[in-house]
């Protein structure tokens, strides 16, 4: 019997979520109350604040369920034979089919995000801080493997691949990148160019000496 509740439970909650998905993207979600949730999901109001507590709490599920996905995908790929491009590029990909699944909400989802409210700003951080704690043991095994400098600062470097990430997404919105086939073209030309840098390759001759050599 009891699995038959928690069975009950799970699909009420989904239809929570599935409902805000819905209704945050064509109605954003300032405008998006929680009776037009309960109305979507085909519950009472009081049935959603026995899940959620507060509108921005549906929100922040969506983010941690996000998170979970994300998790899993990356635990099936963990390769320490991958060279990290492959993985990062393999990784943000997923996450960009996973965000844009429903194209209106991934537009509200990245904004609430990226620049939380006042009422997220805390757990939006919690949320952060996992989604770093996920690539930092990648930076380290590509330090092991010789792909990345030793004395990189890896936080840096997570915010800078996922700032290159974010504006793969934007130039998606914006209508610049059309297909999947696009957006994972121009994430392997951003990567790659991160990782080799921007400085001209220098030809022996061109290098400045060592202090034994001077």
């Amino acid at each position: 019997m009891s699995g038959v509740r928690e069975e009950k439970k799970r699909q009420t909650r989904k239809a929570i979520l599935e409902a805000a998905m819905t209704l945050f993207g064509t109605r954003g979600y300032e405008k998006t109350s929680v009776e037009q949730l309960a109305k979507a999901a085909g519950i009472g109001k009081g049935t959603i604040y026995s899940y959620f507590q507060t509108k921005s709490e549906i929100f922040l599920a969506l983010c941690e369920d996000e998170l979970d996905f994300l998790h899993k995908e990356m635990s099936k790929k963990a390769n320490n034979e991958t060279p990290l491009l492959e993985t990062l590029v393999d990784i943000f990909m997923t996450e960009f089919r996973y965000v844009t699944r429903n194209r209106d909400f991934g537009r509200v989802f990245l904004r609430e995000l990226v620049f939380p409210t006042e009422l997220t700003v805390e757990r939006s951080k919690e949320i952060d801080n996992r989604f770093i704690e996920l690539f930092i043991p990648l930076f380290q095994k590509a330090q092991k493997r010789g792909e990345l400098r030793a004395d990189l600062e890896l936080l840096f470097a997570f915010g800078h691949f996922y700032s290159l990430y974010l504006l793969t997404i934007s130039a998606w919105y914006c209508g610049r990148l059309l297909e999947d086939a696009d957006v994972l073209m121009l994430l392997r030309m951003l990567f790659k160019q991160a990782l080799s840098g921007l400085a001209p390759v220098l030809s022996p001759s061109q290098q400045l000496p060592t202090n034994h050599e001077s």
